[in-house]
C-alpha cells in the first residue's frame, strides 16, 4: 500500500529564471546573505524544495526573518530585499497602503 509521500521536485526556478536544486542552493555556513542568496532560498522554499522548517534549520534563520524575506520579495520583488534599503521600501509600502 502506498501511504501519503510528500512530493518533492528534484529541481525549482530560482529568482534569475535558473535551475536551483539542494546542491545548488546557498551553503548552509552562508553568513553573507546577498540579495540573490536570499531570494534563492525564498524561491526554493515556495517552490517545495525545502520547507520552511528546513531552510532555517540549514541556515540558522528564525521563521520571524525567513517569513520577512517572503515578505519584501512579495511586496517589492528582489530589490525589497537589499537591507540598505529596507527603510525606503517599508516607507513606500505604508504610503500604498493608505490609500
Amino acid at each position: 500500500m502506498i501511504e501519503n509521500q510528500k512530493i518533492r521536485p528534484d529541481k525549482v526556478i530560482g529568482p534569475l529564471g535558473e535551475p536551483l536544486t539542494l546542491d545548488t542552493l546557498p551553503p548552509a555556513n552562508t553568513t553573507r546573505w546577498v540579495v540573490r542568496r536570499k531570494a534563492e532560498v525564498v524561491a526554493a522554499v515556495n517552490g517545495g524544495l525545502l520547507s520552511v522548517d528546513e531552510a532555517c534549520a540549514r541556515y540558522g534563520l528564525t521563521v520571524e526573518e525567513f517569513a520577512g524575506w517572503q515578505r519584501a520579495i512579495d511586496r517589492s520583488g528582489m530589490p525589497g530585499l537589499r537591507v540598505t534599503r529596507i527603510q525606503q521600501y517599508r516607507e513606500l509600502y505604508e504610503r500604498q497602503q493608505k490609500y
